[in-house]
């Protein structure tokens, strides 16, 4: 059998497939990248590296930024269960991404299409396009905070000037995959080192740590303020454009596409998106951690907003160039969070639509309407309304969890669509558990909101 006949057999029959719906997802880099068939095991994990590293930025983008220092500073270190949980539930949930990605040769919102009616359709793409207007608000908001911090540019500036960002993205994808992964990474290395210096200065107690990871407490339930927080902290770290997101660029790699070669390829995929939310964890656990010990330790619970933490990081952790840090990596993450945000849009609006933008014209239009609303809440309410505003962006990306969630954990338990490459009923079940669960602190927050 020829591997074109192999990869056509190992392909599950969709309902409602057409030919048309066989068209690549981001058909420009899709194979691109060249994947050693045999040598060390290392080199075969270093070519599938990268697509793990550009979803792990939407698991500590500016949005994670708010909910943590927020959560560390009224809170100390209770919130660090809802941290490790959530990045528990992403690692499950990007490793499905990746697995029907690689299996069916189609995205999410490909799989969607080919699956249900049109009705269903229209209301995941919208579902999905707020996700992605929430996401991209994040990275507007905390972008021009780090400009501001740093050179002194005013907020509403720093908002506008987000918008040239759209060229660098179109840059790099022009040179190649490559070249777009290498520039995350390297903006990764350098929040990450940020964080290594403040947590080391920092000293928090490694006991506290671990067992407020670790032992969940009732409060986060019970107290709607800290519900409310621990629900951002799930909506900023789980995001639900990142599932779209990684169950396409795992396609850019060369693997065989028959049986064999897309076991292969999920054993690495799932390899390298686990090792980078891990590093994702380090980060999301080091602001909450260093709010803690800097904010929640001295007395200071108010500290909520971004600006405060700048100004009082420097002399409560006696480190003077720890605020410098601290604005550094948030910029370098709001710069690295626009690749996964343009990238997502793409796929969403191929994916369900069949529609295809210019790149620009696509990031443009995106950024502007993130733009508006921070320029006109930053105008009335100053950088205390731009704070709230992140907060609130992060509790709308939970909202929309359950809109990616749900028909990805149905698409690959099913046998039917998968075939051999369903996934088995212990792992469907923890899946539908973490459903369950998303779904739950949604409701509730949506009855504490209402209740008042």
């Amino acid at each position: 059998m020829s591997d074109a006949d192999a990869a056509t057999a190992a392909r599950p029959a969709w309902r409602f497939d057409r030919p048309d719906d066989v068209q690549p997802s981001l058909r420009e880099v899709n194979a691109s990248i060249a994947v050693p068939r045999s040598g060390v095991w290392f080199r075969r994990l270093f070519a599938f590296m990268g697509p793990g590293y550009m979803v792990s930025v939407g698991y500590m983008d500016p949005g994670n930024w708010a909910t943590d220092l927020a959560g560390g500073a009224q809170f100390g270190y209770t919130l660090l269960f809802v941290i490790m949980l959530s990045n528990l539930m992403a690692i499950l949930l990007q490793a499905l991404a990746a697995r029907l990605g690689i299996a069916t040769g189609r995205d999410l919102a490909q799989a969607c299409r080919a699956y249900y009616p049109r009705p269903v359709n229209l209301m995941l793409w919208i579902a999905c396009e707020l996700a992605i207007i929430a996401c991209d608000l994040a990275e507007v908001i905390g972008t021009a905070i780090a400009l501001q911090l740093l050179f002194g540019i005013p907020l509403i500036g720093g908002a506008i000037l987000t918008a040239l960002d759209a060229f660098l993205v179109l840059l790099l994808m022009n040179r190649g995959f490559r070249y777009l992964e290498a520039f995350v990474v390297a903006l990764l290395i350098i929040i990450f080192g940020c964080f290594a210096i403040q947590i080391f200065v920092a000293a928090p107690p490694a006991g506290k740590i671990l067992h407020s990871m670790f032992v969940p407490s009732s409060q986060i339930v019970a107290n709607p303020a800290m519900l409310y927080i621990a629900i951002g902290i799930i909506g900023a770290t789980v995001m639900p454009h990142n599932l779209y997101l990684h169950s396409s660029i795992v396609q850019t790699r060369a693997y065989e596409r028959t049986e064999t070669g897309k076991r292969d390829a999920i054993k690495w995929a799932t390899t390298d998106s686990t090792i980078a939310l891990i590093l994702a964890l380090f980060v999301n656990a080091s602001i909450l951690i260093v709010a803690a010990v800097a904010f929640h330790d001295t007395g200071h619970h108010e500290v909520a907003e971004i600006g405060q933490a700048f100004e009082l990081l420097s002399p409560l952790l006696g480190l003077s160039i720890a605020s410098i840090l601290f604005a550094v990596a948030l910029l370098a993450s709001g710069l690295n969070s626009t690749v996964t945000a343009t990238l997502a849009g793409q796929i969403v609006m191929e994916g369900f639509l069949r529609l295809r933008v210019p790149q620009w014209a696509r990031r443009l239009l995106t950024r502007g309407i993130a733009i508006v609303p921070v320029v006109a809440v930053t105008a009335l309410y100053g950088e205390k309304g731009t704070t709230e505003l992140l907060v609130f962006s992060q509790v709308v990306l939970s909202m929309q969890l359950p809109f990616a969630v749900i028909p990805l954990v149905q698409f690959v338990s099913d046998r039917k669509k998968m075939g051999s490459f369903a996934i088995p009923r212990s792992v469907a079940a923890l899946a539908w558990a973490v459903a369950a669960v998303i779904l739950v602190l949604n409701f509730k927050l949506l009855y504490d909101t209402i209740a008042g």
